[in-house]
């Protein structure tokens, strides 16, 4: 188990029941960002990721 499992399995404990929107999280994600300018890159790549998850599906397609 890497040791960011646990924060995502005590996210997922605690608020795993909840619907959020993209737009909740884009605005969480800048909080924690201007709280913790050190993750910067880390949080870049993760929003990145997330927004281009269909892409390699459409890339497949064509």
């Amino acid at each position: 188990m890497y040791f960011t499992d646990r924060g995502i399995e005590e996210l997922e404990k605690r608020r795993g029941e909840e619907e959020v929107t993209f737009e909740w999280l884009a605005e969480q994600l800048r909080t924690f960002v201007d709280l913790n300018p050190d993750f910067e890159v880390p949080v870049e790549r993760l929003a990145t990721w997330l927004a281009r998850l269909d892409d390699d599906d459409d890339e497949d397609e064509e």
